[in-house]
C-alpha cells in the first residue's frame, strides 16, 4: 500500500482515539467542575450522536435507513443493542468517570478484550492460547495495580469506581459481541446510529433530557459540544476512515492512544495523582489489548470495532 495512504491510516485511528480519552477526560470535568449528572450527559449524547450519525448514513447513499427495522429478527438484535449495549456501556463509563477519574475508568474499560476472551474460551469450550492467557495474567496484574497502588491492604480508587468501571468493561464486551451479525450486513454508522437512538429514548424515561442541573457556562457549553461532537461523531468517523488503510488489528494497537490520553490529559489539566504503580498497571493492560489484537478470535466483526463512546 502507498506510503501516504497508510501514514494517513495511522494518523486517522491515533487522532480517534485520542478524542475518545480526551472526552473522557471533559465528561470528568463537567461531572467534577460543573455539577453535571452522568445520566443528563448520557441521554444527550446519545440522542445527539444517534440523530446526527443516521443523518451521515443518509448522506453516504443509505436512502433507506428504516429497512432494518422491517425485519423482525434485526428489530430485536437492535433493540437489544441499544437498550443493554448502549446505553449500558455509556452509562457505565461515565458513572465511573464521576466517582473516580477518566483516566482509571477508560483503563479499566479496556479490560473487555479479556473479559471477550473468556467468553469464547467458555462458550467454545477451549482452553485460551498461550498469548491469551499471557494478556490475561498481565491484565489481572494490570488491574490490581491500579485499584491498589501494589499495597494488599489499601484500595487507592474508590469503591463505586471500582464496581462501574469493571461493568463498564462487561458493558464493553456486551456492546463488542453481541452486534456482529448486525454490523456485518447494516454497516456500523447505521446500526451504531439507531443503537444511540434508541439507546437515547430508551433512557429519557429514566432521565428527561431537559432536566439538566449543571452549571451553564461558556465553558460547560463548549465541553457538552466537545463529547457530542469530537468525541463521539469525529472520534468514531476517524476511526471507521482508517481501516481502510491499515489492518483492524493495526488500528487495535494504536487505539491504545485512548487510555494514555485520558491519562495525561488528566494529570496535566485536571491534577489528576497517578503513582508508579498505576503507570505500570497502565502499561500492562496496554500490552494486554496489543497481546490480544494478534490474536484471531471469532469476536472480530467486519471492521473490529469497539465504540465506547464513548
Amino acid at each position: 500500500m502507498n506510503y501516504k495512504l497508510r501514514l494517513k491510516g495511522i494518523i486517522l485511528v491515533i487522532i480517534g482515539a485520542m478524542l475518545w480519552g480526551v472526552s473522557g477526560t471533559v465528561a470528568q470535568y463537567l461531572f467534577q467542575k460543573k455539577a453535571f449528572s452522568p445520566e443528563w450527559l448520557v441521554v444527550i449524547r446519545l440522542l445527539a450522536s444517534g440523530i446526527i450519525l443516521l443523518i451521515v448514513s443518509y448522506i453516504k447513499g443509505n436512502r433507506d435507513i428504516l429497512e432494518i427495522w422491517k425485519v423482525k429478527k434485526d428489530r430485536v438484535n437492535l433493540l437489544l443493542f441499544g437498550i443493554i449495549g448502549m446505553v449500558g456501556v455509556q452509562y457505565t463509563y461515565f458513572a465511573a468517570i464521576k466517582y473516580g477519574n477518566a483516566a482509571t475508568a477508560t483503563i479499566l474499560q479496556y479490560l473487555s478484550p479479556v473479559i471477550i476472551t473468556c467468553y469464547l474460551a467458555f462458550g467454545t469450550k477451549k482452553m485460551p492460547k498461550l498469548q491469551e492467557l499471557i494478556a490475561i495474567l498481565l491484565a489481572m496484574l494490570g488491574t490490581f495495580l491500579i485499584i491498589t497502588k501494589g499495597n494488599l491492604t489499601t484500595i487507592a480508587i474508590s469503591k463505586q469506581a471500582l464496581f462501574w468501571g469493571i461493568s463498564s468493561a462487561f458493558g464493553a464486551a456486551f456492546y463488542t459481541v453481541q452486534p456482529r451479525k448486525l454490523l456485518e450486513k447494516w454497516g456500523s454508522i447505521l446500526i451504531v446510529g439507531w443503537g444511540m437512538l434508541v439507546g437515547g429514548i430508551a433512557f429519557s424515561f429514566i432521565h428527561q433530557p431537559w432536566i439538566c442541573e449543571g452549571k451553564w457556562s461558556i465553558e460547560s457549553i463548549l465541553a457538552v459540544v466537545f463529547v457530542i461532537i469530537f468525541g463521539t461523531l469525529i472520534a468514531f468517523t476517524c476511526f471507521l476512515e482508517s481501516l481502510k488503510y491499515i489492518k483492524p488489528t493495526e488500528s487495535s494497537i494504536l487505539s491504545s492512544a485512548e487510555p494514555l490520553s485520558a491519562a495525561l490529559l488528566g494529570v496535566l489539566w485536571l491534577h489528576e495523582q497517578l503513582g508508579i504503580e498505576q503507570w505500570l498497571g497502565t502499561l500492562c493492560i496496554i500490552i494486554t489489548i496489543i497481546i490480544l489484537s494478534f490474536v484471531k478470535t471469532e469476536t472480530k466483526s467486519q471492521n473490529e470495532i469497539i465504540c465506547k463512546e464513548n
